[in-house]
């Protein structure tokens, strides 16, 4: 009997899946209970490869590989839950690592009715060994970086707008749909968000967690964030109210820099105003480095801590605006 469907989008993840494969089979959750569905964006690395030799060498674990042809995660979650056969479905990601616990716990939590899409909190690590990749995977859990974001900084058990890898009931689909195929990222958020439209609960429970790797370098950093900005921008164009206050600082800062730049062409008070605003804002950053190299010990953290806060800010506020201003072109399902 399958009781939990674990649903993976996957593409060119050679150097990761094997160590989410590894993780799922150690889980305290009976497997003969357990099916993972790997919807691989026709990877073209040896991607298949380490699955299938998983596979092969795991046998009492139910495998399989699906086609994802749109090479997007959201048609990826999608063609999965479509094959999937269990109660529950539990949606992972292929740069993750779940805690030894965390099939159980969600179950565990689903049947005692905590909440209708449940999920946990990130323990981010870098990418690599670089002095880089370490400033970004702190940055990417300081609240100076992700605001509020609880399942990146913490907090206690409680409700909250979304959770990334949640678990929830397979017949939720037939409540609110499947994941937006429309939306290239954001999609779990705007899942959550037409599930507490219908009078649901998305909960996050801390004892539920997973190891992910963040970006390894500031241009991938930025690639990311460039497209969380964009895609969260064509999402408040259905759901405006959704918008938080961490998602609104970035894009009125980098606007407020803007204009400001703009009118110091003209007016000295702006030239000044501008020069005083990044002046704070790099002496904030310099002091959240130092903050956290003296509590990592790591003194690389007093500059690689504000390089990726700043790459965050930006990268996330311009590609907002830009979204707002520009709708995608990407058709509705």
């Amino acid at each position: 009997m399958t009781k939990v469907s674990v649903i993976i989008p996957c593409f060119n993840e050679q150097d990761t899946i094997q160590k989410l494969l590894d993780a799922i089979y150690s889980q305290t959750f009976p497997l003969n209970e357990i099916e993972v569905i790997i919807a691989d964006g026709l990877s073209t690395d040896n991607t298949r490869d380490v699955i299938n030799k998983f596979g092969l060498s795991h046998s009492n674990l139910a495998l399989k590989i699906i086609d994802n042809n749109k090479r997007i995660i959201p048609s990826g979650l999608n063609r999965a839950i479509e094959s999937a056969h269990g109660t529950y479905i539990i949606r992972m990601d292929a740069h993750s690592i779940p805690d030894i616990e965390y099939i159980r716990k969600c179950v565990d939590g689903l049947e005692s009715g905590l909440g209708d899409n449940i999920g946990g909190i990130w323990k981010i690590q870098p990418g690599n060994n670089t002095w880089i990749a370490k400033g970004i995977a702190r940055a990417a859990s300081h609240p100076l970086g992700v605001g509020d974001a609880l399942y990146r900084i913490g907090g206690t058990a409680q409700e909250v707008d979304t959770v990334p890898f949640g678990a929830f009931r397979r017949d939720l689909i037939d409540k609110i749909g499947m994941f937006d195929e429309s939306l290239l990222t954001n999609e779990d958020y705007e899942f959550n968000t037409r599930l507490r439209q219908s009078g649901g609960k998305v909960w996050m429970d801390p004892a539920i967690h997973s190891i992910y790797f963040a970006r390894s370098n500031l241009r991938g950093l930025a690639q990311q964030y460039w497209r969380y900005g964009y895609w969260k921008a064509q999402m408040l164009r259905r759901y405006p109210k959704t918008l938080r206050w961490r998602q609104f600082i970035p894009p009125l800062f980098v606007f407020t820099l803007i204009c400001l730049g703009l009118f110091s062409l003209v007016w000295n008070l702006a030239s000044l105003l501008l020069a005083i605003i990044v002046l704070l804002y790099i002496v904030v950053l310099l002091i959240a480095g130092i903050q956290m190299s003296i509590s990592k010990k790591d003194i690389s953290m007093i500059i690689g801590v504000p390089l990726a806060v700043a790459t965050i800010h930006l990268s996330y506020g311009f590609a907002l605006l830009w979204g707002l201003a520009v709708k995608s072109k990407v058709k509705e399902p």
